[in-house]
């Protein structure tokens, strides 16, 4: 298995199939190894399309799916699981993640599904996403299999400190999807003057600075421009007191927020 690099690939909204298929493949050819999608983006299939075109071996490569809402029965979990790796043309999926633990979630009956899956050998590793941290507890109390990444919204505008100590605490990995903010960041005022004194752009900043708190960012980008800019953030060293500048900024919202989203409830 290989390792799960640091900085991934995002790929909501990539539901062309050319762009789609275009942006993934020129990812692999910048250097990316990690690709995240989701049955809900409606794109596993042009994912699998762009990793049987690249060059880069598909050992190499790691990707990552999330079951849809309305898939998180028993029954469907094991169902949709094998759905997913064939769209992606993959024999294992290395990392299959609860997307929401919403309508169909059950935790007695998706968290039993999930444990078949990884004890059958489908899915090497178990991933959560957007659960409160009583949530991913109970979650983590009810699966035999370990939790691997529990993958949220995480920028300099939602630091996710409380989420980040029960990473640390259960050893698997934060993921933050939405890392620049929909490029928000670069209208702030602090990210954008450590942003120039290093000379690179204030998403990679932003990037940056989620990889020194430990955190994997999964950009999203559909030009090579972009791609090629977010992918450059590994090679920029912040210093403590950036990181720190960043860790006090005085601004906190959301970017996806809903009346239904688990942190609006209990």
């Amino acid at each position: 298995m290989q390792e799960f690099p640091q900085l991934g690939f995002g790929t909501y909204k990539l539901e062309d199939r050319d762009e789609c298929v275009e942006a993934v493949t020129t990812t692999l050819d910048v250097g990316y190894r990690h690709i995240d999608t989701a049955q809900m983006y409606d794109n596993e299939e042009f994912i699998g399309d762009a990793l049987a075109e690249s060059d880069v071996d598909r050992d190499d490569i790691f990707v990552a799916t999330k079951l849809d809402t309305d898939n998180l029965g028993y029954d469907d979990v094991l169902e949709t699981a094998h759905e997913s790796a064939d769209k992606l043309g993959v024999e294992i999926i290395d990392l299959l993640y609860v997307h929401w633990p919403l309508e169909t979630y059950d935790e007695d009956e998706t968290l039993r599904a999930l444990d078949e899956v990884y004890e059958d050998g489908l899915v090497a590793n178990i991933g959560l996403s957007n659960f409160r941290p009583d949530q991913l507890e109970a979650a983590i109390d009810g699966l035999a299999a370990p939790v691997f990444a529990h993958q949220v919204e995480m920028h300099p505008f939602l630091q996710q400190d409380d989420l980040l100590a029960v990473a640390d605490e259960h050893d698997h990995h934060l993921v933050a999807y939405s890392p620049i903010a929909r490029n928000e960041v670069a209208d702030n005022d602090t990210i954008a003057d450590i942003a120039s004194e290093h000379d690179v752009s204030p998403a990679q900043v932003a990037l940056a600075w989620l990889m020194a708190k430990g955190a994997t960012p999964i950009p999203k980008a559909a030009s090579p421009e972009h791609i090629r800019d977010n992918f450059a953030a590994q090679d920029l060293e912040l210093t403590d007191d950036d990181v720190a500048a960043i860790d006090a900024i005085d601004e906190s919202h959301r970017i996806v927020d809903f009346d239904e989203a688990p942190w609006n409830h209990g």
